[in-house]
């Protein structure tokens, strides 16, 4: 017995000398306040800004992206992964927060509220601005090659877009509520119409569209129309300049009678590990020389207005891009919708995209 003790306690001894230098290799701080996970769209934050980030504050980032609100609504619903900065859309902030999937921001740990545009904070979606930062502003809008649009051929409005001379030739985003808002706005309804009588109507009148349809896209819309490969894109503003810095002969408009504002915010998400990071880098964004960059970089406008004042005159006039108090009176943010009505949509959506399909 005396021996077996012995070597128990041998046994017990070495178990412990590994389990000290076991400790000892690991890293001195916790993974998890070292690093920033960061949950965004796709090419949406200039590369250059996340070295500067890291070198500036010794995080390191990890960058991960979504290609739609939903797809990030389920990643963060599911919590396999414990992001720090998300940035989701108006109407997907106000589901987050109805589903307590965000923290509640800590006001006096944000520096750089006074670099934003008024207009851009204390919007319906988060009242006070107590889970979310703005990021970026935009519309949806109609791109187009001037000299590819057949002889006779304007686009100022919606209903443009049906001129039979345009076949084969429009671009659009694969979206339900950017698409079938064509369809409502072209009927004079809104874009957050909650009548099924008049999404069926939308969704007919995008079936008239589908002779002029090329394509229904996402990023690769960009390749069509700086390659003028098609004449004609439904696409978001900053979309529009990323291709009009390639092909000079596109240019972007809002129809006059409305459209789609939206608004991308910084939030932390209720599963943050790193709380210090994730205010570390809302603070990095919101600096003027950093929203500046990041601005240029991507294209969108940006709700930082002392960014604003350093941008190119060509750019700060461009009333496509950042839309006067006139133009603002006809655009609509989305509104988040019964997830019953909101079903309709993609349904009716889908519905379009099957026939264009079989169409094609």
């Amino acid at each position: 017995m005396k021996k077996l003790s012995m070597l128990f306690c041998t046994i017990i001894a070495v178990l412990c000398l590994i389990g000290f230098f076991i400790v000892k290799l690991q890293p001195e701080n916790n993974t998890s306040e070292k690093t920033v996970i960061i949950y965004n769209w796709g090419d949406y934050l200039d590369p250059v800004l996340i070295k500067k980030f890291e070198k500036e504050t010794g995080y390191h980032v990890q960058y991960e992206t979504f290609d739609s609100n939903e797809a990030m609504y389920t990643k963060l619903k599911q919590g396999g992964t414990n992001y720090d900065i998300a940035i989701p859309s108006d109407y997907m902030i106000q589901k987050l927060k109805k589903q307590k999937l965000l923290m509640k921001l800590d006001h006096k740990k944000i520096k750089g509220w006074n670099n934003l545009s008024k207009f851009t904070l204390n919007q319906p979606f988060d009242k006070g601005n107590k889970y979310s930062v703005p990021y970026f502003f935009g519309t949806l809008g109609i791109v187009y090659n001037k000299h590819l649009l057949p002889k006779d051929v304007q686009i100022k409005h919606w209903k443009d877009l049906w001129n039979s001379k345009l076949e084969k030739n429009i671009m659009l985003f694969d979206g339900a509520r950017e698409i079938i808002g064509i369809g409502l706005l072209k009927n004079g309804d809104s874009i957050n119409s909650q009548n099924y009588e008049q999404i069926n109507n939308a969704r007919d009148e995008l079936d008239k569209l589908i002779p002029n349809i090329k394509g229904i896209v996402a990023d690769e819309m960009k390749t069509y129309l700086v390659n003028e490969e098609a004449a004609v894109g439904v696409t978001f503003s900053g979309e529009a300049m990323s291709m009009m810095k390639k092909n000079k002969h596109l240019k972007y408009i809002v129809p006059s009678e409305g459209s789609n504002l939206w608004f991308d915010n910084l939030v932390i998400p209720k599963t943050v590990k790193n709380k210090k990071g994730a205010y570390a880098f809302i603070n990095f964004m919101l600096k003027p020389e950093n929203a500046l960059k990041n601005a240029k970089y991507i294209g969108y406008a940006t709700p930082n207005k002392k960014a604003f004042e350093k941008l190119p005159k060509n750019l700060r006039e461009d009333k496509d891009i950042y839309p006067t108090n006139k133009q603002f009176e006809k655009l609509k943010v989305y509104t988040l919708l019964p997830q019953k009505v909101l079903n309709y949509y993609y349904d009716a959506f889908l519905e379009f995209k099957m026939v264009n399909k079989n169409n094609e």
